[in-house]
């Protein structure tokens, strides 16, 4: 157990507390293990699997992309410390009257967008892109945090950033009704940071007409 841990969040893949650490308040992430797996084979995917995410993290703030910074990591027992964002949820912002103003949602769009954009210039795809992995911090102007980066990976593949995006496009749409008109704006935003942008929107458009068949079949 972990030292004065406040559970806030459990997920399928592991669960998040709130914990002082070195003097101050602390998100610490802890995997958890899969019983149907092997022990030893467990471990070491496990492990991994931490590491990589640490990485992903450490990789998007070297390259001035708002993350949560990365305190330590202890794969002994599945854990990362990281910084702890005082602020809400894109999700819980854009139901709040001010969230639903065009002004306030065409800022928080090119917000998103360029840092999506940043992020797959350095190759990172998130793999689990939804308003509730977007924070904006409390600050005054605070910036759109990226968080969750649990099921991350580093890739060069047009396919797998356009992916990346429609995965997000999708959470806009069954969760943020008469939003379209935002997300083309993080779209445009996107375009204009990422490097082969104009490749992965366009293969965007066929992993769109790939989710339309499925739909139409299912």
């Amino acid at each position: 157990m972990i030292h004065n841990a406040q559970l806030i969040k459990q997920g399928a893949e592991a669960k998040v507390y709130l914990a002082p650490f070195c003097q101050r308040q602390t998100i610490i992430k802890e995997r958890f293990t899969k019983a149907y797996r092997h022990p030893t084979l467990d471990k070491k995917l496990t492990s991994r699997r931490v590491v990589q995410e640490a990485r992903c993290l450490s990789r998007c703030q070297k390259a001035r992309i708002d993350t949560p910074t990365v305190y330590m990591v202890d794969t002994e027992n599945y854990l990362i410390y990281m910084e702890y964002i005082e602020g809400c949820s894109v999700r819980e912002y854009l139901v709040t009257p001010e969230g639903q103003t065009d002004a306030a949602q065409t800022k928080v769009a090119q917000e998103i967008g360029r840092a999506l954009g940043l992020m797959h210039n350095i190759d990172v795809v998130h793999g689990d892109l939804t308003t509730s992995n977007l924070l904006m911090r409390n600050e005054t102007g605070g910036s759109v945090v990226l968080i969750d980066f649990g099921l991350s990976y580093v890739s060069q593949l047009i396919e797998d950033k356009a992916v990346d995006l429609y995965v997000l496009e999708r959470a806009f749409s069954s969760t943020h009704p008469n939003t379209e008109a935002m997300f083309e704006q993080i779209l445009k935003a996107y375009g204009e940071s990422g490097k082969a942008s104009k490749q992965i929107l366009k293969k965007l458009e066929d992993v769109r007409m790939r989710g339309r068949k499925r739909s139409m079949l299912g």
